[in-house]
């Protein structure tokens, strides 16, 4: 990207992703002031399950949130005039956008993955490996020294990693003693499992800055069918699932906020009307009702294109609307336990001397229902975060899920079908996008759990 114009652009993903980081702060700020909310998710991190789960989500949503700032790159040459939609991880990937080859070719592999006819010197036919060509050109493309390339590369990123987790460990024991000197409640996070913490820290820094520096010399996870890397597709992918995942559970918040304490608190005819809402919504088959919103949502996109000025600002709005679909189509079930949770609890004795007091309903839900509804919501939240995840994979695989050209793990998945058939197997991009969405839906899984064990307060501790 040197020597060219770079212009901030805001698409409407981007903008909604980091209104989530902000809501997440915000949230942060308000449980560390608040004593008992403090000692509820010290609870609920004193778990060497949650530290890690929560360190590796930490990572996933770092990701998504540098893909998520975006440039329009203006190139002007002799031979060519055009613009481009970059974020900050293409800046930093960019060898791999530029380090492309002709075709397949598997993870470390020096030579195509299938052979190609060519014809020698004597016009015979051949068939022939070709060699790659933006690989291991720093040892002569010597297959003999691949290994030892590929160690000497681990063990500068080993040295790396340990700097970094030498520096970490000064800033946190510096605010960690400085807390103990003030006499603050940072004394009992010696219960804290800060050991597993750096042990999971220590492997993800480490795949990190190995991953990263074997990637300028090899196609570390392989090639696709037009020879772009898959280890960037996987990563790039991230941003899909993590919005998908994100922000679909803030979009239908409000909805099964909004009719699921209504209809248990006002009961009569608002309750019948709303079970007669979310009764008819749950018995429409999910995929059926996403599939036909999805395929109007195109035919609108289709007639009117030229509300987009790129490709890029076409997918970013297909995914807009996507997010809304399973929002709009997701929120019956949180709204269901929040209907019989509020019935449950404005039968109990404070809330009925507080009618007979008059308080107005509106004050009431405020001040008593709502927050003894928040521990259901934070773990509705989280379980159906790893559920919309899969959701995601699974409509792109059916082809009504995100548009073809973003990257996702469900349109890997999707192309991966015809070259699982094929001979030789093509096994990595299904490999690649499996492993990487089994680990943001299994932490995810994790951390629900442990969430739901705190925060729950019929479970028996």
């Amino acid at each position: 990207m040197n020597g060219m114009m770079m212009t901030p652009v805001f698409l409407w993903t981007d903008i909604m992703i980091w209104v989530l980081f902000v809501l997440i702060v915000i949230g942060v700020r308000q449980i560390i002031k608040d004593p008992h909310k403090r000692n509820q998710w010290r609870s609920v991190f004193a778990s060497r399950t949650s530290m890690v789960s929560i360190l590796v989500l930490v990572m996933y949503f770092m990701i998504a949130l540098i893909d998520s700032v975006h440039f329009k790159v203006d190139s002007s040459t002799e031979t060519s005039n055009h613009k481009e939609l970059v974020s900050v991880l293409d800046i930093g990937l960019e060898h791999l956008i530029l380090n492309s080859e002709r075709t397949y070719s598997a993870p470390f592999a020096l030579q195509e993955y299938s052979s190609s006819v060519v014809y020698n010197e004597q016009g015979q036919v051949q068939q022939v490996y070709l060699p790659l060509k933006n690989v291991a050109k720093h040892i002569d493309m010597d297959p003999n020294l691949v290994a030892y390339d590929v160690l000497s590369q681990v063990a500068w990123a080993f040295m790396g990693t340990l700097g970094v987790l030498i520096f970490i460990s000064i800033i946190h024991g510096y605010f960690y003693f400085k807390s103990l000197a003030e006499n603050t409640v940072a004394v009992k996070e010696k219960s804290l499992p800060w050991g597993t913490a750096y042990v999971t820290l220590f492997i993800i820094t480490l795949v990190s800055f190995s991953l990263y520096s074997l990637s300028f010399d090899y196609h570390v996870l392989g090639t696709n069918k037009v020879g772009e890397d898959v280890l960037y597709q996987s990563l790039k992918s991230i941003r899909t699932g993590v919005l998908i995942g994100g922000l679909t559970t803030v979009v239908m918040l409000p909805l099964a906020l909004v009719l699921g304490i209504s209809a248990g608190y006002f009961k009569g005819w608002i309750d019948d009307i709303i079970q007669y809402t979310y009764t008819t919504l749950n018995s429409i088959p999910g995929v059926l009702l996403i599939a036909a919103a999805v395929l109007v949502m195109q035919s609108i996109m289709s007639n009117h294109a030229d509300w987009f000025g790129s490709t890029e600002e076409r997918a970013d709005m297909r995914l807009l609307f996507l997010i809304f679909i399973l929002g709009m189509t997701s929120w019956t079930g949180l709204c269901r336990l929040l209907r019989a949770e509020t019935l449950k609890i404005s039968q109990i004795e404070y809330v009925t001397a507080a009618k007979a007091f008059g308080l107005k309903p509106f004050s009431i839900i405020r001040r008593h229902i709502f927050p003894n509804l928040m521990h259901l919501v934070l773990i509705a939240l989280v379980l159906d975060f790893s559920g919309l995840v899969l959701a995601e994979a699974v409509l792109s695989y059916v082809g009504v899920g995100v548009d073809p050209t973003m990257p996702s793990w469900g349109n890997m998945i999707n192309q991966a079908r015809l070259e699982m058939a094929r001979e030789p197997m093509v096994w990595w991009s299904l490999l690649s996008a499996f492993v990487f969405m089994f680990v943001l839906v299994l932490a995810a899984n994790l951390f629900a759990d442990r969430v739901q064990w705190v925060l729950n307060p019929r479970s028996k501790k």
